[in-house]
């Protein structure tokens, strides 16, 4: 069974600082507050492969994976997937930019399957991504509107 998450937000910033700075993997742990760090493994033109891992858990655990995205600055458009699956049969995801008005659009898509093994089912993994990207989502609005407010200057 595969499952679907769609998550979007409106960024007022212009487009070329939204994308330069959502695309910056290895200034990810900036940008995003659940990562501890991203090391970028291999780039290959529009492609990177990089290892990103998270902040420790309750339990002191720090989550970390590989994974591989490939932009396209002509559709303003990526493709992602984890290399290292984890608990994850498979993920694949989306992030698409489009000019609105106010801003930027940005939207994530995600589809996965969760192993028979893993901690948390399809269902409960997609209300956890759901809400952390809310969060995230909300985060990263904030610090590349700042960014392009500096740059206003």
């Amino acid at each position: 069974m595969a499952v679907h998450t769609e998550n979007q937000i409106v960024i007022a910033a212009p487009m070329e600082v939204v994308w330069t700075m959502t695309n910056d993997v290895q200034n990810w742990p900036r940008l995003f507050d659940e990562y501890a760090a991203a090391e970028i493994l291999e780039r290959n033109g529009h492609t990177v492969r990089f290892r990103l891992t998270m902040h420790p858990d309750a339990e002191g655990n720090a989550w970390s994976w590989v994974s591989e995205r490939t932009t396209d600055p002509r559709t303003r458009t990526v493709r992602a997937h984890r290399v290292e699956t984890g608990w994850f049969e498979y993920m694949r995801i989306a992030w698409d930019y489009t000019e609105v008005d106010g801003g930027v659009l940005m939207r994530w898509k995600q589809d996965f399957h969760m192993k028979p093994d893993a901690p948390l089912d399809d269902t409960a993994m997609a209300a956890r991504i759901n809400a952390n990207s809310v969060v995230q989502l909300d985060l990263i609005r904030r610090r590349v509107e700042a960014a392009a407010a500096q740059t206003v200057r």
